[in-house]
């Protein structure tokens, strides 16, 4: 089994926010694959495909318990977490639209990831970041919470959809067993 977490706050009015694109990546990930987060478990929302051995899933804990629920969904799924975890988030450490993948590593400035990593008690589980920072965000125009709960704005839609759709496409060729040095390098050039 492989799973793959996306993170973002449950509820209409945090959709579309950058703290939200973890949650649209698995979006366009379970879209890509034709299945539905149809199932509560575990305190998220769950699409599972069997006949290729993946699950995705949304907490539902709010960002920064992000943690309590990929606890039980790992013990649930019985995975283990260096080889069949990768969570993806928002990261307003790297530029707007950039995707890096790393097999282990701190949390970084990301409450949600914090809390995985203090429940886990592990580091060695892959992430695939997508960057979020705008020069705004960069400038000191905006300040950080409210930043990460605001929609995503309109100038930006076109480079954060492209950031969506080729971290989808990242966590497809991991599930389908491509080596993460592989998917590296193909992130690394966009």
């Amino acid at each position: 089994m492989f799973l793959i977490v996306g993170l973002g706050n449950p509820g209409a009015k945090y959709d579309n926010t950058y703290h939200n694109v973890g949650f649209a990546v698995v979006d366009e990930l379970a879209k890509r694959i034709g299945v539905k987060f149809n199932k509560s478990a575990c305190d998220s929302r769950i699409a599972e495909c069997k006949r290729d051995g993946i699950a995705i899933a949304k907490p539902q804990t709010y960002m920064n318990l992000s943690g309590e629920a990929v606890k039980k969904l790992v013990r649930a799924y019985d995975i283990d977490v260096a080889r069949e975890l990768v969570v993806c988030y928002d990261d307003v450490d790297l530029p707007l639209g950039r995707l890096r993948l790393r097999e282990e590593g701190s949390a970084g400035t990301h409450n949600g990831m914090r809390n995985i990593v203090a429940e886990l008690n592990e580091t060695d589980f892959m992430r695939l970041r997508v960057g979020t920072k705008t020069a705004e965000l960069a400038n000191g125009e905006t300040a950080l919470l409210d930043f990460v709960l605001s929609k995503i704005d309109y100038k930006y839609h076109k480079e954060m959809t492209s950031a969506i759709d080729g971290a989808a496409s990242a966590l497809l060729e991991l599930a389908e067993g491509e080596p993460v040095a592989r998917v590296q390098e193909k992130l690394n050039r966009r």
